[in-house]
């Protein structure tokens, strides 16, 4: 009788890979980050963890036994959600797993940003002593959190050891803890005027695109600051590039952008109040751990069942 396959296309610790044989023990399991080691059972895995592009070749061939895929990052976007809808494989993300890393991320850059921190660091690179205008402060301030996910519920909790008013903007207008005042999406430009700081963890949807332009910036004060470490897409850079130009925000925050890498031409690399991270906001050395203790074990005991896995199931109708 042929095994049933698990596919893990990551390095995990020896420790989760014996937690997960237990689970399975009838299963063979390939695990290993490198193609090598996968891309000969494609076709016979009927669960793979960690997606990568051109695996769908081969899992969406017509005589794949693939029945469930476990992201290995939050956002879905760039997978075949069509292809796999329509093959009624399911999907789940990686969801959670970075509310830490990112929320910590969320606040160096507005702490960098506020106390000027960016400015001493260029400072000291020419060992020249000046107090650049410093006078802003976090406390008591009012924040945006453009997506009250996992990440939006993990920043406006810190949000609140600043003494900060919070504001929550989310799809479904569900109340959320730490979050004062909530409004659902159509609202947004409501939101903006009332921000010093507006903070957005959005996946990349077909609403979501383009969501901030011109007139989504131009609505900010011009003292607030954005941040942005949702999907990059979700922004009109140019429109972006044009606002910091005019003034009509005080800063940025950027760790994500439309084309990454960052093209070297990008105007976004010369303004002095803008801070670029490559896209390492979620980057921690817990990641594979929470991923597997925390999503991939529990849906797979789940699967094991019968159940559809419940943890981070993607809508393909939302598109996350």
């Amino acid at each position: 009788m042929t095994k049933r396959k698990l596919i893990i296309a990551q390095d995990l610790d020896q420790k989760h890979i014996n937690e997960i044989t237990a689970i399975i023990p009838d299963w063979e399991i390939i695990a290993g980050r490198d193609k090598s080691v996968w891309q000969d059972h494609l076709k016979d895995a009927e669960v793979i963890a960690g997606w990568k592009k051109g695996m769908e070749e081969d899992f969406l061939a017509a005589d794949s036994k693939l029945k469930w895929v476990q992201s290995w990052s939050a956002g879905v976007n760039n997978m075949p959600l069509q292809a796999l809808n329509e093959k009624e494989i399911l999907l789940t993300s990686a969801n959670g797993v970075h509310a830490f890393p990112i929320s910590e991320t969320i606040f160096a850059l507005m702490l960098g940003l506020t106390r000027k921190i960016h400015t001493y660091v260029r400072n000291q690179a020419e060992r020249k002593w000046h107090h650049a205008d410093m006078k802003l402060e976090i406390h008591e301030k009012t924040i945006g959190i453009i997506g009250v996910g996992a990440i939006g519920q993990e920043t406006a909790k810190i949000a609140k050891a600043f003494g900060m008013n919070v504001i929550g903007v989310r799809h479904s207008g569900k109340p959320a803890e730490f979050v004062d005042k909530l409004y659902t999406s159509d609202k947004l430009d409501h939101v903006l005027p009332q921000c010093d700081y507006v903070v957005v963890t959005l996946p990349l949807t077909k609403d979501t695109h383009q969501l901030f332009k011109y007139e989504q910036f131009k609505k900010m004060k011009s003292s607030a600051f954005f941040i942005n470490i949702g999907r990059g897409e979700t922004v009109a850079e140019e429109d972006l590039i044009i606002a910091l130009q005019e003034k009509e925000i005080a800063g940025a925050g950027l760790d994500v952008f439309e084309i990454e890498p960052l093209g070297e031409k990008s105007l976004l690399w010369e303004f002095e109040n803008v801070i670029i991270t490559p896209h390492t906001s979620g980057s921690t050395e817990y990641y594979n751990e929470r991923l597997a203790e925390t999503i991939l074990i529990p849906n797979l005991k789940q699967y094991l069942t019968g159940d559809t896995p419940s943890i981070n199931l993607v809508d393909y109708k939302k598109g996350y």
